[in-house]
């Protein structure tokens, strides 16, 4: 998706744009950040929205380590879900492909979809640089 095309309405496109390498965030003429869906910008109620490339790495702000899970992820514990700063946004995800005791605040991280339960919904996940 091109900087300022209309914007994504759902957590689906946002996520199939995050699959096929073009994420996005929404910016309202303010400048506020947000991820969809959204239809007025959540911080000032403004619109339109219009859309931005994400920043290709965010930085982990807070990571907790899940030991008790839901049974679509009971086979993954322990596993870190964590919230990381991409500029003008902040995501929330899994991280994959390291050890609980690895993420730290300041961790950079680049985001992406994996389809982690019985039903293929996209979660998003955070892998350590």
């Amino acid at each position: 998706m091109s900087q300022g095309e209309a914007p994504a309405r759902t957590h689906d496109e946002f996520c199939r744009a995050i699959e096929t390498g073009d994420p996005f965030y929404l910016v309202c003429p303010d400048g506020h950040g947000s991820v969809p869906p959204r239809r007025v910008c959540p911080q000032c109620g403004a619109e339109p929205l219009t859309t931005r490339p994400l920043p290709d790495t965010g930085r982990v702000q807070a990571a907790t380590v899940v030991h008790v899970a839901t049974a679509a992820f009971a086979d993954s514990v322990p596993y870190v879900t964590a919230i990381a700063d991409f500029g003008p946004v902040t995501l929330t995800g899994i991280v994959t492909e390291t050890s609980p005791d690895a993420v730290e605040h300041g961790t950079a991280v680049t985001v992406g979809i994996e389809r982690t339960d019985e039903r293929q919904r996209p979660t998003l996940v955070f892998e350590p640089q």
